[in-house]
């Protein structure tokens, strides 16, 4: 199948743009942090035999939707993610950390080959040229790689650390934020991946609407839109607005994770 290029709607800034590479790079790293890129995209990250050999262990890993009083439509997962378990009062709930560590666990028994999580931080590794730690909380380490299907698409929304935790939440000083996913399976049509050059205002809560907003929030703002194939990886900067489409037939299932970016100039990793 061939790759559907990236679409601007608006043109705005030409800057704001999909790359394609073979593999990463700081300085791609550093062009999403610092907004001369929209998103990288690498092709191939792993072979479709790789992939089809991942799907044929998936059992191993079972799926449970996110929290659904939070996450509407239905997202799918593996791993426990961090805004599951956020309280009222913006701390991580003590029920976070064995459920945490059993996942590791059935994720570690489940002998992935190749092991997804482990090809993608290898290579942002070398890109980085240091390791990708995982964030840590009160020096306990967070789970950091969740595998995700969005079957039913996901609402326009954005993601950013130190605004949902804005009393801070890590050890680390997180100075930017990254997203990233490695697709092992996508759909027949739809499961597109939408990114806007918008980053959340105040004004913006008019839109409200679950755990993101209607389409208005993004009316008129430039978009780039990627449909990615098996075994590609998408990094991007989750600041900015971004959905997901609806899609059918085959489904959508990517390892996906956060990283930042600190002050320390590391790369942290988490779910």
């Amino acid at each position: 199948m061939k790759r559907q290029e990236s679409v601007v709607s608006v043109t705005q800034d030409p800057l704001f743009r999909v790359v394609d590479a073979t593999m990463f790079t700081d300085t791609l790293l550093t062009s999403i942090a610092n907004g001369t890129t929209a998103a990288v995209r690498i092709p191939d990250l792993m072979t479709a035999a790789d992939c089809a050999r991942v799907l044929d262990r998936l059992d191993a890993v079972p799926l449970v939707p996110y929290d659904e009083g939070r996450v509407s439509p239905v997202i799918q997962k593996f791993g426990p993610v961090l805004n599951d378990h956020r309280q009222t009062d913006g701390t991580l709930s003590a029920s976070y950390w064995p459920i945490a560590q059993e996942a590791r666990e059935v994720w570690r028994k489940a002998r992935l080959r190749p092991d997804p999580l482990a090809v993608s931080l290898l290579r942002l590794a070398d890109a980085w040229a240091s390791p990708v730690e995982a964030a840590t909380i009160g020096g306990r380490q967070v789970f950091a790689g969740t595998l995700r299907t969005i079957d039913q698409g996901a609402v326009v929304h954005y993601d950013e650390a130190v605004r949902e935790y804005p009393d801070g939440l890590f050890d680390q000083q997180i100075l930017s934020q990254l997203a990233f996913n490695l697709f092992l399976s996508v759909p027949e049509s739809g499961g597109e991946t939408s990114i806007w050059r918008h980053r959340w205002d105040p004004e913006d809560e008019q839109h409200r609407e679950s755990y993101g907003y209607t389409p208005e929030v993004v009316d008129g703002v430039q978009r780039v839109q990627l449909t990615p194939q098996a075994g590609d990886a998408i990094l991007f900067d989750p600041r900015n607005y971004h959905a997901v489409a609806p899609s059918s037939g085959t489904r959508r299932i990517a390892v996906a994770f956060f990283l930042g970016i600190t002050s320390a100039g590391d790369l942290i990793a988490w779910s």
